[in-house]
């Protein structure tokens, strides 16, 4: 019997071990089966969180996007918050994921969003729950309403919030567009029109947004605290407001209750629903209005020529309540608002999870992994847009263009989401930025006072919230 040398014993000792790794390798390769997108995990740890985190903060968050597209294509996998992602820049697989909402990918959002905005509200919750509240909010906001209650409520807001400022008064629009969105949204939802409610609802809301993406640690002296606290007296407004509609109901009028009215008229949805419904539908609204009024603005005002044309389109229509014939008519300010949600839209990206193993391709999507479409990504690229960071109105007056522009349809353009998440309100809103649009450009001339620029997260605004000078018109020599 052959003996073992010391040198054997390590030779037939790592031969065994290797053996091991390969078994468990292949072992692994078979029980393994997902082929993910080309792409790396970044850092240990940490992945690609932080590279991520700071290409959205920039002017252009599909930096990091495009980076990645050069080496890997336009779907990719990387490292994101200690998981893996597939990030989608391609507008077909956007679309399928959106498509496939429900059936192979679900919504996924961080703790501190899902407390606040709540477990029964149209954006969290998932299934039969969510094509139901999707559907609920869809009949609150149907033509017939936007050309009756809306229509007529929106003005008589705008005309008293943007009437208040002085000659010569110096504003953040930001503030302005936020009072001007919370004045709607509590009007239209609640039935609200008191100026000191609105305020105090404008606080509390503001408290409540910030903590959405916040560490959800709920002690004082933490943002995620102070918002809960505000949830919680929002909360309480709404009941009030329901448990004053119900004992009044045979003398109140339900149109002029607002959508709350409307709900609990026409619906059956229990009290804890209905507060997180409204909750959902005041976030949803008031955020996205008041950033999308924010930047076609600021653009406008970088765009000379532009601005000229919308004055000239609005300038006809001044002088009486608008009707829908007229919102109809404003063929310019709807160029306007579609490039806006183009180059400033609050939907950058989605994200989601894969509730199975999904194929798409040649690749093996692992349930629980994130998958991210990447809107913006699409909305700015060279290949689909000519000049795609440049604010150009008119590029949806082209033929080519306006085969994109269907944004209920079109995978190249998605400003609300898509699939049984597409955004209920999303008519309303175009609505409620014409008219402001119409408003400010026939009340005021204004000049910039500080340089600003676009920061994307967490959430999309104007850094220095976009300082302005207002003029009135009706003290402008030239009009009189």
């Amino acid at each position: 019997m052959a003996e073992f040398t010391g040198e054997s014993y390590w030779l037939l000792s790592a031969a065994t071990f290797i053996f091991i790794i390969i078994i468990f390798f292949l072992a692994g390769k078979r029980k393994e089966p997902h082929k993910l997108p080309p792409g790396s995990r970044g850092w240990p740890l940490i992945g690609d969180t932080f590279a991520w985190l700071n290409a959205v903060s920039g002017s252009h968050p599909s930096s990091f996007v495009e980076q990645k597209i050069k080496r890997y294509g336009r779907i990719f996998s990387c490292s994101l918050l200690g998981k893996w992602a597939v990030v989608s820049a391609d507008p077909v697989f956007n679309r399928y994921i959106m498509q496939n909402e429900g059936k192979l990918f679900q919504s996924s959002y961080p703790k501190s969003f899902r407390d606040l905005v709540g477990k029964d509200g149209v954006i969290t919750v998932h299934g039969d729950q969510q094509r139901r509240l999707h559907s609920i909010a869809s009949n609150m906001m149907r033509h017939d309403k936007l050309k009756t209650h809306f229509l007529e409520d929106i003005p008589v807001v705008m005309l008293q919030t943007l009437s208040n400022f002085k000659d010569a008064e110096v504003v953040l629009l930001q503030d302005v567009c936020r009072k001007v969105a919370i004045h709607l949204m509590v009007n239209q939802l609640l039935g609200v029109s008191s100026e000191s409610e609105v305020d105090e609802m404008s606080r509390l809301f503001s408290d409540f947004v910030d903590g959405c993406l916040s560490v959800p640690m709920n002690l004082p002296g933490f943002t995620y605290h102070k918002a809960m606290k505000a949830r919680k007296e929002i909360i309480n407004r709404i009941n009030k407001t329901i448990e004053k509609w119900l004992q009044n109901k045979a003398a109140l009028d339900t149109a002029g209750n607002g959508v709350l009215g409307r709900l609990l008229e026409e619906e059956s949805l229990p009290k804890d629903s209905m507060a997180d419904f409204i909750i959902n539908l005041l976030f949803a609204g008031n955020e996205t209005t008041a950033k999308t009024m924010l930047f076609a603005v600021y653009f406008l005002t970088h765009c000379p020529k532009a601005m000229t044309q919308i004055m000239e389109e609005h300038e006809r229509l001044a002088g009486g309540m608008l009707t829908w014939q007229d919102y109809k008519t404003m063929d310019f300010t709807q160029c306007v608002i579609d490039e806006t949600l183009r180059l400033g839209g609050i939907a950058i990206w989605l994200m989601r999870e894969a509730k199975e193993d999904v194929s798409y391709q040649d690749y093996v999507i692992p349930k629980g992994c994130f998958v991210v479409p990447f809107l913006s990504a699409v909305h700015l690229d060279e290949s689909y847009y000519k000049e795609s960071r440049s604010f150009n109105p008119w590029r949806w007056l082209d033929p080519e263009t306006q085969q994109k522009r269907n944004w209920r349809t079109s995978p190249f353009y998605c400003p609300f989401g898509g699939g049984t998440r597409f955004c209920p309100g999303a008519e309303l809103a175009r609505l409620q930025i014409a008219l402001f649009l119409h408003y400010f450009v026939t009340t005021y001339r204004w000049t910039q006072l500080k340089e600003d620029r676009i920061s994307f997260f967490p959430s999309a605004r104007l850094v220095n919230g976009f300082k302005i000078q207002l003029h009135r018109r009706d003290n402008d020599p030239q009009r009189q």
